[in-house]
């Protein structure tokens, strides 16, 4: 059978799918860094610190399990994992109730390959939301947020949607702190969208996987206000730093129990089981321990000192940016500057995008890979291109909880600091 032939036996969910925006901008990045240019990486949105030192142990300890696990996951790993939302969100959730898969982005995916309804995405979100709907045939319906909201969605504008046809089945996804924006939702938004939630019985998709990464770590679950509807997804490749060992959670009410019954179906048939010594490794780091409590401490002091520095420093430069609340994301808008860009031919983000890597250096990402609009000059940077082990270090040694100050980023942080500094100066 010839290459043509092969191509029109392609599942038509699937033909002129591109690769995922982010992983398409770290593999750009690096084909211009062996071509010998200097790139500041600024696309992908990899955690830059270790993973914490316990877990490390663990897995180096367990790495001659080899045996299938269950299914649904490491008994004692469930247990873990429903113990740490009991612990810090008060979530009387059961080990039964969660299933473990390698990544959260395949879980998500089998829940969209399993449940019938509609998937319903906020605007800015993560790129490969959509994209999954797509490859299973789902209908996806966008729902734009505004800049003058942080870009959250807000109790009215799910009200909008659901009234015109309130009994059809939707997955609402809702992911704080947020990728691409970094920005989260107070317990009060919480509260007003889970009312919402509960009067249209719709199912929420509560994407956490930074809410340890909140940066006065006092991340809540819409699960508190919801939690006969609402699935709460994490992992470990944000706030521990392991997105290379694939290990994301479901956890589940027991009102959704069938849900996740079916998904385990589904996994048994596919992925069987998630690395066993990843799993046995994975406990420990649900538990916690001190040791782990410090890592996300000085993790988040980290994030919101560069959060808080960048912030400024393109404010004062003129553009619109959303003050982050978690993770290591943010989502500026240059549109006050396009009289000026338009003068120099960059009339959309795409376009941005691809004049600052050419003229710069600099990689991040357009509003568009997120769901916004071709035309708006919004793009996504990730400030992670720093050694975060060396920041770690840096900040054992320092005494008291002082604000971290510029010249200790410029000296640990100098690259995600020198990346701003060319954008901004680019720009003006």
């Amino acid at each position: 059978m010839n290459n043509g032939q092969h191509e029109v036996h392609l599942n038509l969910n699937v033909r002129g799918l591109p690769v995922s925006a982010t992983l398409g901008i770290n593999e750009a990045s690096n084909r211009l860094i062996n071509e010998g240019k200097q790139v500041y990486k600024l696309g992908l949105g990899q955690s830059p610190f270790p993973v914490p030192k316990p877990v490390v142990r663990e897995l180096q300890n367990n790495a001659h399990q080899k045996d299938y696990l269950p299914v649904r996951g490491l008994p004692a790993l469930c247990d873990a994992v429903a113990g740490y939302y009991r612990r810090t969100q008060d979530l009387p959730i059961s080990g039964g109730n969660v299933l473990i898969g390698p990544g959260s982005k395949e879980l998500m995916f089998i829940l969209q390959l399993v449940y019938y309804g509609d998937l319903v995405i906020p605007t800015p979100s993560w790129v490969s939301y959509a994209p999954q709907a797509h490859i299973v045939g789902r209908h996806v319906h966008w729902l734009e947020t505004e800049e003058k909201n942080r870009w959250l969605l807000t109790p009215q504008e799910l009200e909008n949607l659901c009234c015109s046809d309130p009994s059809r089945p939707r997955v609402v996804i809702l992911n704080y702190p947020n990728n691409p924006t970094g920005c989260s939702y107070s317990p009060e938004q919480l509260k007003e969208l889970a009312k919402v939630a509960r009067k249209y019985k719709i199912i929420l998709l509560s994407d956490e996987i930074y809410g340890e990464l909140s940066f006065e770590g006092r991340h809540q679950s819409i699960a508190r206000y919801y939690p006969e509807g609402t699935i709460i997804a994490s992992g470990l490749s944000k706030w521990a730093g392991a997105g290379g060992w694939r290990l994301g959670t479901f956890a589940f009410p027991p009102e959704l129990k069938w849900l996740m019954e079916a998904m385990a179906v589904v996994a048994s048939e596919t992925f069987t089981s998630t690395s066993a010594p990843i799993q046995y490794a994975a406990v420990k780091a649900f538990e916690g321990s001190a040791e782990i409590e410090r890592y996300l401490s000085h993790s988040r002091r980290i994030l919101k000192a560069l959060a808080e520095w960048i912030w400024t420093r393109m404010t004062d430069a003129g553009i619109d940016v959303a003050k982050p609340d978690g993770a290591f994301y943010m989502l500026p808008d240059f549109e006050p500057l396009r009289e000026k860009l338009e003068k120099r031919g960059i009339v959309s983000g795409d376009i941005f995008c691809q004049r600052l890597l050419e003229e710069t250096g600099v990689a991040i990402l357009p509003g568009s890979n997120f769901g916004r609009p071709k035309n708006e000059l919004t793009a996504r940077l990730a400030f992670v291109n720093f050694d975060g082990a060396k920041v770690l270090a840096a900040i054992e040694q320092l005494t008291g909880d002082e604000p971290l100050g510029e010249n200790f980023l410029r000296c640990y942080c100098e690259q995600t600091l020198t990346s701003i500094d060319k954008l901004c100066d680019w720009i003006a």
